[in-house]
């Protein structure tokens, strides 16, 4: 072992030592929050449910212009006359995330006509609450293009000018699921696990990349349409979130340049447990909890 290499493992524990108090300082003492008021903001899926929330609240905050992309044009346009109503410019482009050349050509259209993106959220999400035994190859193929290649899309569209610029954020509205699958909703765990190691991915890649962040929610079940008719055992120890607080943290965790976003704070808990505790006691966990039998009453939104 060279010197260098010596001095570098001298130093390692000296280094683990102050980044862990470091983030733990960062806890307690407030942070330098980031200004909305330059930044336009693009939400995939941002028709509806937490996508018309995180519409709602980016403007609350002083975001100069909001974008939404998604699938239905009378969603879209709904919320974006809402924005408009709360002082927001807002524009809306009807865009499906799942078709690449779709991606790549209304991304074009947008930096035309509205300018540069600086905050792109991946909110777009579907889920088929079927087994896979149960569920066809298109409607598994669908939920892949959307959760997890969508997302691959939308940020090679918009990233390289974020670096350019020196000056951007990815968000990613991921799911618990993505930590600890649930029977049902076989698409959409795996497409949201491959969705988290991305955004994993994509953050350590960006450490040395002034101005540019990334931020990855993962909220427990939140009451949209979209998980309509699923059901926990105890549904007062575990109720589900309300769409407008996952948008509210959402927001706050951007501004405040937070890699990962946990709801509620007991999900923390659920990880610990899981990397610590054999299979046979996270099975009676899941058990207990109703986890295996949840998505049985499933009439969400695919």
């Amino acid at each position: 072992m060279d010197l260098k290499n010596i001095c570098r493992a001298v130093l390692f524990p000296v280094q683990m030592l102050c980044s862990i108090l470091k983030a733990g300082l960062s806890l307690l003492l407030p942070c330098k929050r980031r200004d909305l008021s330059g930044d336009v903001v693009l939400i995939t899926g941002g028709g509806r449910g937490i996508g018309r929330h995180l519409a709602h609240e980016f403007a609350k905050q002083g975001a100069r212009k909001v974008i939404l992309w998604g699938r239905t044009e009378k969603c879209l346009k709904e919320t974006s006359e809402e924005i408009t109503l709360l002082g927001t410019e807002c524009h809306y482009f009807v865009c499906d995330v799942g078709n690449r050349e779709e991606v790549y050509q209304q991304a074009k259209i947008l930096r035309e006509k509205v300018g540069d993106v600086t905050i792109l959220v991946n909110n777009a999400a579907v889920v088929h609450g079927k087994s896979l035994m149960n569920s066809d190859d298109d409607a598994l193929l669908k939920t892949q293009h959307i959760n997890t290649l969508g997302q691959f899309w939308t940020t090679k569209a918009f990233l390289p000018r974020m670096l350019e610029l020196c000056n951007g954020h990815v968000v990613c509205m991921n799911s618990i699921l993505s930590i600890s699958a649930i029977p049902g909703a076989i698409d959409y765990c795996t497409s949201k696990a491959s969705s988290l190691a991305f955004m994993e991915s994509l953050t350590l890649g960006l450490l040395d990349c002034p101005g540019v962040g990334c931020t990855t929610v993962l909220p427990f079940h939140t009451n949209t349409e979209m998980f309509q008719g699923m059901r926990v055992r105890f549904p007062q120890l575990f109720p589900p979130l309300k769409p407008e607080t996952v948008a509210q943290r959402t927001v706050e965790g951007v501004r405040s340049n937070k890699a990962f976003v946990h709801l509620p704070w007991t999900m923390h808990i659920l990880i610990i447990l899981k990397n610590l505790l054999p299979l046979s006691a996270l099975e009676e966990i899941q058990r207990f909890a109703g986890s295996y039998t949840c998505m049985n009453t499933f009439k969400g939104r695919t």
